[in-house]
């Protein structure tokens, strides 16, 4: 995304202040005269003229606002589309309202017109606002007065009122009366060659300002309109190029150095119309306006000088020839100026008093001469007929053309003597002939040449055709033009057609290939001659429909481009299109990023640790930026990256010349600091390794290192330290190596030393490092940084909790003029209110809640109100968080309510599009309406975040922050997870749980291997007999471990290829217990003993192979004597004690894992399965509110209840199916090459795995264990080799089967039927082998 640059907007600022008053100097009159006398009232009746009057009592002079002679107004002999009324003020004036009448107490009044402009009585303009030729509303009956201020001002002779609408019970009828005051400029012609400089009185001017200004008009799309340059190379030139405007400027560059200084600029189109443009250039140092036409654009230049020197003159009209290349190689301007104004100096006015030589080239004049040239304007229903000379045996035919359009008719003529036909049209942007020969069975002959010429400029096209032969030529290329020899016979029959067709003759027997055409042409000639478009205009001779003659109302529609954040811009004649392709954004204007705008949001929308593109700003100007987004703690880090590698060597320099290290992050500073401004808490890690390189220079030098942070500021502290102290953390810890300094590195030991710690204030990120101690003999630094790490984000959470129905939050003005998003979320119980409003004068934007399942987006900008609706299926005052986005631009309004489907209204293609507003904006009610009783928060406009916490604390009856987080993402806290409330937010607690993560769902699991088991107490244990009875007595486990159960349940996953074993064993104070083995054969058997029976109840699942390797979850749930097993991907089965068995189990004791251990009488069956025991993988073991294995992993309440035999290494691989899919290479961030260098000098690490109880991480214990093999096998002997790889590799085969048919089981034809269930298998399997 391009961002507009936020330097300089001051200087831009008083650029415009000292401009404005300068061209207000000789453009307008001052401000205290205001421009609007009225015009029309004292002017005499030859003034006026018109297409034609009804009689003389109804002639045009009888036009004016409230008199009554003749009939009382001006009426036509006509009441169609081309009458019109002319007014000739006899001198240039400018313009700023108009007011229309009826024709005096009658029934003839216009209801819509519009109004063109010239400076000559040719070449008309139509009057332009909001994008659009405008049409003015007129009046509602006879004598009212309708008056409109016109929305820029414009300077003309001659005005012409087109009636478009009229009273249907009458006919047209009119009195005018146009506002504003006198024009006078000095104008200057320009004939292509001649140069008018401008030569200082010094031979150079170094300006650090400068103020250019001046009108111009032309017919031609290129042509120099100022130049200046100087001998260390600046330069400025502002020229046409394509009727576009190009501002080139270089204000100096290093030959020998990095800084290169041009800077070029486009802006407008066009504008090669023969109308006025005015332009304004504002520098103050780099910073520039350009403003064209009302429009400006600001940017700063490039390079680093801020003076431009010039030497000797600046030109008007071109560039001096000097023999350079690019003297020649650009053509001179050809038109007309005024007003030229070069930082104070009225250029125009001095060359009229002969005070400037022009060169010796050319003619200079003081009238502005007029081109021959008469456009013809056709939009979709129009045709120009002309005459021909018929039966001629050569047909030629000539014209130029514009359009936006691929397609369009552009000339049809019939050959005489029905010879057949000849079409010329534009098919995808080319121009192609069509000969219809009827002789020849009606053959064809197709040619067709050019290419992209819908794109607004004028075009020529020349076609002639003779016997046998014919050529297209386009823009005079003649080297390009297409020839054909193919037989023909030409006879030129009587009438040509251009850009239509009359509507009977669509009926005939021919077809047009292509719409009818949408633009302008001109220099139309037939049979070599040029057609007279005036007496075409008068009927005499040819005809026409719906077209203007001497205007071309052409309109580019993407200039100013509405395409926002680098969106491409297409149009046809009516409408344009924005691509938003690889820009990060969406919408009919590409304003709505698509992605979240922080961790946090991807946080709460399910999302893991990752790799994000994040917007801080959405629809604001800076792009969207990629970050680390590490979810493994109840708040989340963005991690931003750069490309300094840690402990980087610190080449050695003496104190005069300092090392200088630059940071360069995958992200610019201003969507860092977007970062850091919505942050909780930033922190940056950095060290020093130091020998013989004193870094502080503590406790009273200059230091010899320093940092750059935000803003370029420079600082003294270090990590671990503060702003303004010059310490780093052991001085402020009282821990350093020698005690007389700050800094461990100050002591200037031939020792290596470090200083490391946080950076963690305002200042960050570090941009730059600047060392200033290692040149001498034996001196050595070495420098680490770690990425930026911020913490939550203020703006996700930041809201307000509105307590009253009838109170307000009031904000600035909303500037949302052209294009507008809103977006918050919301959550209430009662079943209306108003979320904001913004008034204006007439304009107006508003959201609210307007029913229990309604919210509506309504707004007005100036074509009447208009109002969006999403309505819910569910209601919305439910107490839940819900999230609405709204969005108005110049193509259409949209309004969405959580995933519901977007509303969508288009906007009208002619009509008003800014939102004008003025009033303050509100927020949680409006005047007079029923307000707003709920909670709001992240309410965002146009990217910007509004402070809802910070105006609640100043605002009486209001209370900052909202709670009842949990009630809507309480959901999002998974298996058994309790949602806990937080000022900013919410957590989940997992403590009750078998699972971990930021929403407990990622699985806690382990790696058994053979010898190994695990034993959970449900007694605490006891320290000593002395403090045995206190315990009994006081702890509440005491008091709660081993009650009676009359329901249990018990979930846990696992995978084995070994049978029989254990995988749990309950005990019990009596004789009661439960197991869960596999058997012999591989399937599963619950064994409960709840007493009253002879033998354990036992049930077996004998059809499913349960030790294949595979992962196995079951659900183990009872209820008095009811059982109730749930295997993976099989349903539910209900299974039943004997009704002599007892329903409780007594007294649970000790929770084993994998083996029993227990003296006393043990079940003899049991006890067969403890030898060799299971081998293999538990995860998510958890029975009621207790998980053993979580509590043997992780630091919890239960951890002391847990006994282990042997190393536990925590592993997910017994996880059915996994709750987080491993990632590819190509995302996991243990793979990322820039992090793989990572070491233990950085903390936290982007992608940094968990650290584990008693052992290491995955990773790097099947890492360990490679090595270990190595190890074992040179100094082992081959049996405990052959050991090791039994009790390592055991595992990880797998009997898995190859096909449903062939299985062994049920469980294996699902998973060959399943394909989750085999990637999960293949994942587990990656894990391991690794």
């Amino acid at each position: 995304m391009l961002a507009a640059p936020r330097a300089g907007c001051g200087a831009a600022l008083l650029l415009w202040i000292v401009s404005s008053c300068l061209c207000r100097a000789w453009t307008a009159p001052s401000t205290s005269q205001k421009c609007d006398e009225p015009l029309v009232s004292g002017l005499p009746h030859v003034s006026f003229s018109s297409s034609s009057s009804m009689s003389g009592s109804y002639s045009p002079g009888y036009a004016k606002i409230n008199k009554r002679g003749g009939a009382g107004g001006w009426s036509p002999s006509d009441s169609d589309h081309y009458q019109w009324l002319q007014v000739d003020f006899g001198n240039r004036k400018q313009i700023s309202a108009i007011a229309t009448q009826g024709r005096y107490s009658s029934s003839d009044w216009v209801t819509q017109y519009r109004m063109l402009y010239s400076d000559t009585g040719r070449n008309w303009k139509p009057y332009h606002q909001d994008g659009n030729i405008w049409a003015f509303p007129g009046n509602v009956n006879s004598d009212g007065v309708v008056r409109h201020e016109l929305q820029h001002p414009i300077i003309a002779r001659y005005v012409r009122i087109v009636p478009l609408d009229w009273n249907g019970e009458g006919r047209i009828g009119l009195r005018i009366e146009l506002y504003g005051c006198s024009y006078w400029a000095d104008v200057i012609n320009f004939d292509g060659h001649v140069v008018l400089p401008y030569r200082f009185r010094n031979k150079k001017m170094k300006t650090l300002k400068d103020v250019i200004a001046l009108k111009f008009k032309t017919s031609e799309s290129e042509g120099v309109i100022l130049h200046g340059e100087g001998q260390q190379g600046d330069y400025i030139t502002l020229e046409l190029k394509k009727a576009k405007l190009v501002l080139s400027l270089n204000l100096g560059s290093n030959q020998l150095g990095p800084i290169y200084g041009h800077t070029s600029v486009m802006t407008g189109s066009l504008l090669d119309d023969h109308h006025w443009h005015s332009v304004v250039i504002e520098r103050q140092g780099r910073s520039i306006n350009l403003t064209l036409d009302r429009s400006m654009q600001h940017f700063r230049t490039n390079g680093e000088f801020d003076y431009l020197d010039l030497d000797y003159e600046i030109t008007f009209g071109g560039i001096p020839f000097s023999g350079k290349p690019s003297s020649s190689s650009r053509k001179n301007f050809k038109g007309c100026m005024e007003s030229i104004n070069y930082n104070g100096i009225n250029i125009t006015d001095l060359a009229r008093r002969k005070k400037l030589e022009p060169s010796n080239v050319g003619n200079l004049s003081f009238s502005c001469v007029e081109p021959y040239t008469v456009p013809v304007f056709f939009n979709a229903t129009s045709y120009l007929e002309v005459p021909g000379r018929l039966n001629q045996d050569l047909f030629s035919v000539s014209f130029q053309f514009r359009t936006w359009n691929p397609n369009g008719l552009l000339v049809f003529s019939h050959f005489a003597d029905n010879l057949g036909n000849v079409e010329i049209d534009l098919t995808e942007s080319k121009v192609g002939v069509h000969i219809n020969i009827t002789q020849t069975k009606m053959s064809q002959i197709d040619i067709s040449s050019g290419s992209g010429l819908n794109d607004g400029q004028w075009h020529e096209v020349r076609f002639l055709a003779k016997e046998n032969f014919a050529i297209l030529t386009i823009d005079g290329d003649e080297a390009s033009a297409v020839r054909t020899n193919s037989p023909l016979q030409v006879k030129t029959g009587e009438k040509y057609f251009f850009g239509g067709f009359l509507n009977q003759m669509n009926n005939s027997s021919h077809s047009v290939l292509q719409p009818s055409f949408q633009g302008c042409m001109q220099l139309i000639q037939v049979d070599d001659q040029l057609v007279n478009l005036y007496e075409v205009a008068q009927r005499k001779p040819g005809s026409f429909a719906n077209v203007s003659i001497d205007m071309c109302a052409i309109i580019d529609r993407c200039v100013p481009n509405h395409c926002e954040h680098g969106g491409k811009c297409s149009q046809t004649w009516d409408s344009f299109k924005c691509t938003c392709d690889e820009t990060g954004y969406s919408g009919a204007t590409c304003h709505n990023s698509i992605y979240e705008p922080s961790c946090e949001a991807y946080k709460h929308l399910g999302q893991t640790s990752n790799y994000y593109w994040i917007d801080p700003d959405g629809s604001g100007p800076l792009g969207p930026l990629k970050v680390y987004c590490n979810m493994t703690e109840d708040k989340v880090w963005t991690i931003v990256s750069h490309d300094l590698q840690m402990q980087t060597t610190v080449v050695g320099y003496n104190p005069e010349k300092y090392s200088v290290t630059q940071l360069v992050y995958s992200a610019s500073m201003d969507q860092i600091s977007a970062i850091t401004d919505s942050a909780e808490y930033c922190e940056q890690y950095v060290s020093y390794f130091c020998k013989m390189s004193r870094l502080l220079n503590t406790p009273d030098g200059s230091p010899y290192t320093w940092w750059v942070g935000k803003a370029n500021e420079k600082h003294y502290y270090w990590g671990g330290s503060g702003p303004g102290i010059q310490k780093c953390a052991c001085g402020i810890e009282r821990n350093c190596t020698d005690p007389k300094y700050y800094c461990n590195c100050d002591a200037d030991y031939k020792q290596w030393r470090k200083d490391a710690g946080f950076l963690t204030y305002d200042h960050l990120p570090v941009s730059q490092v600047v060392v200033g101690d290692t040149d001498r003999q034996g001196s050595e630094a070495k420098l680490s940084v770690g990425p930026l790490r911020c913490q939550g984000d203020r703006n996700y959470w930041n809201a307000a909790s509105f307590p009253n129905p009838s109170s307000y939050l009031h904000f600035s003005t909303f500037q949302g003029e052209t294009s507008a998003d809103i977006s918050f979320y919301f959550k209430t119980l009662t079943p209306w209110g108003v979320f904001l409003e913004n008034m204006g004068k007439e304009d107006f934007i508003k959201l609210e809640l307007k029913s229990a399942t309604e919210v509506s987006f309504s707004f007005d900008v100036g074509n009447g109100p208009v109002e969006i609706v999403v309505r819910s299926p569910t209601p919305l005052n439910d107490d839940q968080w819900h999230r609405v986005t709204a969005e108005r631009n110049v193509k259409q309004a949209s309004l969405q309510v959580d995933r519901l489907p977007q509303q969508i209204r288009k906007a009208p293609t002619e009509g008003h599009t800014r939102l004008e507003l003025y009033s303050q904006l509100f927020v949680g009610g409006a005047g007079g309406q029923q307000g707003f009783l709920g909670c709001i928060r992240s309410l965002r406009m146009n990217g910007v975040t509004l402070d809802l916490e910070e105006r609640a604390k100043v605002t009486s009856g209001f209370i900052s922050g909202c709670s009842g987080h949990c009630t809507s993402y309480g959901t999002n806290c998974e298996n058994g997870g309790k949602c806990l409330e937080r000022y900013h937010g919410y957590s989940c607690d997992c403590s009750n749980t078998a699972y971990d993560g930021t929403f407990c769902n990622k699985d806690v699991g382990a790696f058994f291997e053979e010898g190994m088991w695990l034993r959970y107490n449900f007694q605490a244990p006891v320290i000593n007999a002395r403090d045995s009875s206190s315990r009994v007595e006081n702890s509440p486990d005491q008091q709660n471990s081993h009650p009676d159960l009359a329901q249990e349940e018990i979930r846990f996953s696992f995978s084995t290829t070994k049978a029989p074993c254990i995988l749990l064993y309950i005990s019990s104070f009596t004789t009661d217990f439960l197991a869960v083995l596999v058997k012999p054969t591989g399937s599963l058997q619950i064994r409960y003993n709840l007493g009253g029976t002879r033998e354990p109840y036992n049930i077996d699942v004998d059809h499913r192979n349960m030790a294949n390797g595979q992962p196995h979850s079951v659900n183990v749930t009872r209820h008095e004597r009811t059982i109730i097993l749930k295997l993976t991907h099989f349903p539910s089965v209900a299974y039943h004690n004997p009704s002599s068995s007892k329903s409780l189990f007594n007294k649970p004791f000790t929770f084993f894992l994998k083996k029993k251990i227990k003296t006393g009488k043990i079940d003899q069956e049991i006890h067969k399965y403890n030898t060799p025991g299971f081998t293999g993988c538990l995860s998510r073991v958890q029975f009621n509110q207790i998980a053993p294995l979580k509590a043997a992993l992780r630091q919890t309440n239960a951890s002391a209840h847990v006994h282990i035999q042997g190393e536990l290494v925590e592993s997910n691989c017994g996880a059915s199916p996994l709750t987080l899919s491993p990632m590819s290479s190509a995302t996991d961030p243990w793979h990322l090459d820039h992090l793989d260098s990572a070491s233990a000098d950085f903390p936290y690490n982007p992608g940094q795995g968990q650290a584990i109880r008693n052992g290491v991480n995955r990773n790097s214990a099947i890492i360990g264990g490679v090595i270990a093999v190595v190890i074992f096998t040179i100094l082992c002997t081959l049996v405990f080799l052959i050991r090791y790889m039994f009790r390592h590799k055991g595992t990880y085969h797998t009997n898995e089967a190859k096909g449903a048919e062939s299985a062994e089981s049920a469980d294996a034809a699902i998973m060959n039927n399943d394909p989750n269930f085999t990637e999960t298998i293949d994942e587990s399997k990656k894990e391991w082998l690794i």
